[in-house]
């Protein structure tokens, strides 16, 4: 399994946006959603924004009406924009990609939100 990699992390002042990226590899077959988890320090990693296949959406109430995620399918590639930054938004960032034979993590990028 060929890890995705993760664009697009940094330190923003709160407030301000953020536009995270992903690029699956090619060889995952059949790719059945992408999306983005986060893990803050000392806390559990949760679940941030999905997208299927067939373009569904699916946040965490935590971003609801701040985060937007979504896919170029020609580019196996998942984007998750970010506005309205909060300190709480600050952690590492994870892109999952799952196949009909895989379930791949990034290795992550770090978002700083500094307040």
């Amino acid at each position: 399994q060929v890890q995705p990699v993760e664009s697009g992390g940094g330190l923003v002042q709160a407030g301000g946006p953020l536009r995270l990226s992903c690029k699956a590899s090619r060889t995952i077959f059949s790719i059945i959603r992408m999306g983005w988890y986060r893990q803050a320090p000392q806390k559990h990693r949760e679940r941030v924004a999905v997208i299927t296949s067939d373009g569904s959406t699916n946040y965490a109430d935590s971003v609801k009406g701040r985060f937007t995620i979504s896919r170029d399918n020609t580019k196996n590639t998942v984007y998750l924009q970010m506005n309205g930054l909060k300190a709480e938004d600050t952690a590492i960032y994870y892109c999952n990609v799952v196949g009909i034979r895989d379930n791949v993590w990034g290795q992550g990028t770090q978002v700083t939100v500094s307040s």
